[in-house]
């Protein structure tokens, strides 16, 4: 008796359109509610002041790069994707050469920024790019130079909110 009985229910609950009558029910509560979805090219959401996004070098305010060649932050980086040359001055201080970092390796997992003893490499909040050709996943450091001189003013903001920093 009671297999016919749900057998009868079940016939019932298809027959009347229960699921769709419930679903429609659902859509009209939820039409008048506020909406929480944005437009993203036009609206964008808040951001940490800790986000990890595209990697830049900083200078000192005197203009010379920050970087002191130590290698700290290529032995720090999980996916090898940060290569460093250096070469050594006359006055005794070593500087880089070649600064290369590989985009398509690199986890922006900030292993490189905590290593550095000088806060010269850092991540920016910068996490809307792309490439156009092949082989431009790779920067160098010119660019990662230019990147830092037009974040500078947003890094040294987020230095001065975060605690570890001060």
């Amino acid at each position: 008796m009671k297999n016919k009985l749900k057998v009868i229910v079940s016939f019932l609950q298809s027959f009347l359109l229960l699921e769709l009558l419930k679903g429609m029910a659902l859509t009209l509560k939820k039409l008048f509610t506020k909406k929480i979805t944005i437009q993203y090219p036009e609206e964008k959401t808040p951001q940490s002041p800790r986000f990890r996004g595209l990697l830049a070098l900083r200078r000192y305010k005197n203009g010379e790069e920050r970087c002191i060649a130590c290698q700290l932050c290529e032995a720090a980086c999980p996916a090898l994707a940060i290569t460093i040359d250096t070469e050594e001055h006359n006055d005794g201080t070593r500087r880089t050469t070649r600064f290369d970092i590989d985009l398509f390796k690199c986890v922006f997992c900030g292993f490189c920024e905590e290593a550095c003893p000088v806060d010269s490499i850092v991540l920016t909040r910068t996490f809307e790019y792309h490439f156009e050709e092949k082989n431009k996943n790779i920067i160098h450091k010119a660019e990662l130079l230019k990147i830092g001189d037009l974040h500078e003013e947003q890094i040294s903001q987020d230095r001065m909110t975060d605690r570890r920093y001060r």
